[in-house]
């Protein structure tokens, strides 16, 4: 049986996962907040290629209300940077019952979200994913190439007592590629994608400002593979102290571009050989900065800081960009101001992390 899945972006991932969902059986609807997004869809059918190849008219929503009403999920597939305004304006429409899915999940976003939705009293299931469930990017009208379908996405659900139903749920949407994980913050921690486009970004500035076409995994050098490589094990020292399992970056470029195992360097040089490798930014008003700095990487320090394993790399990455832009990424994280952290304590989050909502946990007796 078909479901009927409202995506909220109209960018690169949008498009692929539409046409993943298309694929699959379902019915995809797309939503640009904006409007201009869509625009494209005006003019003819959307047609993917690459690791997915379809053609094919996804229905198109006007408003967040039309997304919410017409369909019996929604997928939020855009940048981190439009996840708050997304959730404001889709949360007085989503209804009991309703799956809600995040991909992939920024800065505690499903506890923001709950949140606002526990206001209206609303009994809604929000799944966080690690990651995206495609790669790909856009081209010129209503087109994608995408790179590849990960193999595995890891996930988890709040409130964690609608686990299973979810999991059966993304899985009947987008096939059995989900590995269950234990909590947001387990998920936070799983999304390798702003540490990795923090060392590719830095190494490759100069590329993106000058609008050139390069291969990404190409220029994943070796000395750039050894940043990614100690970025991740800062990471996998929080997730050890916070008593959390999540994939190595060793596993998560295997599992999702289909190579073996190597190093860092030469596992991107194996996805340039094949032709997966991708293209990297054009632009230094790039995702990888403008949306993985603030959204990705300061949560990952935030975690470091309150765990007592400061994530020293990740700090000073946020440093050096906030440098060359100009601006104070650290502190243009909407969804974290919002939540105010510094109120609460990690024992607060750990329990935020199973419920969706945060909480002041009760002062233990004296």
């Amino acid at each position: 049986m078909s479901c009927k899945v409202g995506i909220a972006g109209a960018g690169s991932i949008a498009f692929g996962s539409a046409a993943l969902l298309q694929q699959n059986g379902h019915e995809p609807m797309l939503w640009s907040p904006s409007g201009a997004s869509t625009k494209a869809l005006e003019d003819g059918p959307l047609e993917a290629s690459g690791a997915v190849e379809t053609v094919f008219a996804p229905r198109v929503a006007t408003s967040a209300q039309e997304l919410a009403e017409q369909n019996d999920a929604i997928l939020i597939a855009l940048p981190g940077y439009g996840h708050k305004a997304v959730f404001d304006a889709l949360a007085p429409y989503i209804r009991d019952g309703q799956h809600v899915i995040i991909s992939s999940h920024a800065s505690l976003g499903a506890v923001y979200l709950m949140q606002k939705l526990a206001e209206r009293g609303v009994d809604a299931a929000i799944t966080a994913w690690g990651t995206t469930v495609v790669t790909g990017r856009r081209g010129e009208g209503a087109s994608v190439k995408v790179n590849t379908v990960r193999k595995k996405v890891d996930l988890c659900t709040v409130p964690e007592t609608r686990s299973d139903c979810a999991l059966a749920v993304c899985t009947k949407l987008f096939g059995d590629v989900f590995v269950p994980r234990d909590g947001l913050l387990a998920i936070s921690l799983s999304n390798l994608n702003p540490q990795n486009h923090l060392g590719i970004a830095l190494g490759n500035i100069t590329r993106m400002e000058r609008g050139e076409t390069w291969s990404q995994g190409q220029n994943v050098t070796p000395k750039v593979g050894a940043l990614l490589e100690a970025l991740d094990a800062e990471r996998l020292e929080i997730v050890a102290a916070l008593g959390l399992q999540t994939k190595t970056i060793f596993e998560h470029f295997s599992q999702s571009f289909h190579v073996p195992i190597s190093t860092i360097s030469e596992m991107n040089q194996q996805m340039h050989a094949q032709g997966n490798g991708g293209t990297g930014p054009a632009t230094a008003d790039s995702r990888y900065v403008t949306e993985d700095v603030p959204y990705g990487l300061q949560l990952t320090a935030v975690l470091g800081r309150l765990v007592g394993k400061p994530a020293e790399l990740h700090e000073a990455g946020i440093k050096i960009f906030s440098a060359m832009y100009g601006r104070d990424f650290a502190a243009e994280n909407e969804l974290l101001n919002a939540l105010e952290l510094d109120g609460y304590s990690l024992d607060d989050l750990r329990q935020a992390a199973r419920t969706g909502l945060l909480r002041k946990m009760p002062e233990p007796a004296s």
